[in-house]
């Protein structure tokens, strides 16, 4: 069995590669990655074919795409900010990319796709928790992308019968997380400083929320849907219902570490939205016997990750 991952050498896509050379059947995995944020070095040590080429060339991934059982697509032009920053770049590589990979899996046979969208989607609907019916009010270009990745990957599951599963991520954390940069998401750039002896930087008073998912929980999730070939006609939150504020991550850090952290207040940033929390119904509806990793043990396996790095 043959499974490719799209973004593969980024920091989903690797933890992903790990957990799919452990399961049973699996006998290639291939990580496409043009490495624009992923790194190679996050491949150190697997048995896994690395293409070096970008989702938006059709011959390198009809290459990639032959003879697969499936594909998972992780690809994309992450962070709320850089779309921001660069709203055109963020379209291409997640809306035009997505129709590049899914037009491929069809060329490969109606290879089955996973696909990663995000929370983002729901943007200024307020109501929580976050349930798949309800409206998406998309706040940034970054969220505007990914609902055209979902949005595209149910179309051509009804329109051309591609088996497909779209997945909307909350605010995944752990090992192989980029920090260090403008775009960090809030937990390794909170690990960064401690490590580094910098201030916390922390966005606004602290106090928006999000539903933190351990990126181990992601993958057996995802390594479940590839086997299984699990589709669903609408998009699927990938989130167990929790609802944790940055100072209350920052109060568990500051545990961990045994000392107290300095936090710098920055102003707000641009797309963000306030609260998360998934409703995950039809998640469990779906994988039923998968058990998340908890908050405390993912930011402690987070945290031992970056100090073997420092």
């Amino acid at each position: 069995m043959k499974i490719v991952v799209t973004g593969g050498a980024g920091f989903i896509g690797a933890n992903l590669c790990r957990h799919l050379l452990a399961a049973d059947g699996v006998d290639e995995v291939v990580a496409f990655d043009d490495l624009s944020t992923g790194f190679r070095e996050n491949l150190d040590g697997l048995d896994v074919r690395l293409v070096e080429a970008t989702i938006l060339d059709p011959e390198a991934l009809d290459a990639a795409f032959e003879g697969a059982h499936s594909v998972v697509h992780l690809g994309a032009r992450g962070s709320v900010p850089r779309s921001v920053a660069d709203p055109v770049a963020s379209h291409v590589a997640n809306a035009t990319g997505t129709l590049q990979v899914l037009e491929a899996a069809r060329r490969a046979g109606d290879l089955h796709v996973a696909v990663a969208s995000s929370s983002s989607v729901y943007g200024a609907n307020t109501q929580l928790p976050k349930v798949e019916t309800m409206a998406t009010r998309p706040v940034s270009p970054y969220a505007a992308t990914k609902l055209a990745t979902e949005s595209y990957t149910l179309a051509w599951q009804t329109t051309y019968g591609l088996p497909t599963l779209a997945f909307r991520f909350f605010n995944v954390f752990g090992p192989l997380q980029a920090a260090g940069h403008a775009y960090a998401a809030v937990v390794p750039a909170f690990v960064s400083a401690a490590m580094e002896d910098r201030p916390i930087p922390v966005h606004g008073d602290g106090t928006q929320s999000r539903d933190f998912t351990f990126v181990d929980t992601v993958c057996t999730v995802l390594t479940q849907a590839t086997l299984g070939k699990v589709t669903h006609p609408e998009p699927v939150n990938l989130a167990f219902g929790t609802q944790t504020n940055l100072l209350e991550v920052l109060a568990e850090l500051e545990d961990i570490l045994g000392r107290e952290l300095p936090v710098e207040h920055m102003p707000t940033r641009a797309g963000d939205v306030k609260h998360t929390r998934a409703a995950n119904d039809v998640l469990r509806s779906l994988f039923p016997d998968v058990e998340p990793v908890g908050l405390r043990e993912g930011l402690e396996a987070t945290v031992a990750w970056f100090q073997s790095r420092h």
